[in-house]
């Protein structure tokens, strides 16, 4: 009986290793074919043209130079489409250098813009860099948004690499209550007011299961006060994190 499990499992086996070499070998089969089609497509786009590209078994390499990280998801994601193509190891390198400091400021200020007349002041994503590798982290109402920032974040010259730890916050009407509540209460405040024309650096109310965090740049610790005072004053607050940096004078 132990000699019957052992030749049926050999079979078995064989059979597996079998239709696994047969699917390799078709795949190998069209490499040719994949190689002049891949080289053609990357040709198309200037933003390609310092790329090469190698097909084994139908897995396509890239490899070369591009000046920004979306350029490098964007050649990986146009050849994965391409018909007989198994796969893509992405080796392309972002050539572009820019000290990450002068990035980091850089990376910020363009985030502190991104979607200004839809749910901005709802927003609060920063980003941190080193070597070269952006860090996005915060709290989004929409996916969206955390889509957007990430897109802003991948295009500029000198991004590496980007990390997306943003969060996004669980759909909610409760919480979206909460948001225009907290929004009439802060802005209505004539103390604060001011803080509402500035589109760009809003003081950012961000909603989560009940908890408001309070995120941005005031004037003075009074003006952070009055917006933490206001926002625990919402209806369905539970808890409110205020996170206000008071600007160095």
């Amino acid at each position: 009986m132990k000699n019957l499990f052992r030749s049926l499992a050999s079979f078995l086996l064989m059979g597996v290793l079998s239709i696994g070499a047969a699917a390799q070998a078709g795949a190998a089969r069209y490499d040719n074919d994949i190689q002049s089609r891949v080289s053609t497509e990357l040709g198309k786009k200037a933003a390609f043209h310092n790329l090469q590209a190698s097909t084994e078994d139908g897995i396509v390499t890239l490899t070369g130079d591009v000046n920004t990280y979306q350029n490098k998801l964007d050649a990986a994601k146009k050849i994965r489409k391409m018909d007989k193509v198994q796969g893509v190891r992405n080796l392309i390198a972002v050539s572009t250098s820019v000290p990450d400091s002068e990035l980091q400021a850089k990376l910020n200020h363009k985030l502190s813009y991104d979607r200004i007349g839809y749910d901005n002041r709802f927003n609060f994503v920063t980003v941190s860099v080193k070597d070269g590798v952006a860090t996005m982290i915060g709290e989004v109402r929409q996916p969206i948004s955390s889509d957007s920032a990430f897109s802003i974040v991948s295009s500029v010259p000198g991004v590496k690499e980007v990390v997306n730890n943003v969060k996004v916050a669980p759909v909610s009407g409760f919480d979206d209550r909460i948001r225009i509540a907290a929004t009439r209460a802060i802005y209505g405040d004539s103390v604060l007011n001011r803080y509402a024309i500035d589109p760009v650096q809003p003081i950012r109310i961000v909603v989560d299961n009940g908890k408001l965090s309070l995120y941005g740049t005031v004037d003075s610790k009074m003006d952070k006060d009055i917006a933490g005072i206001r926002a625990g004053s919402v209806f369905g607050v539970f808890k409110v994190q205020n996170n206000l940096v008071v600007a160095k004078s």
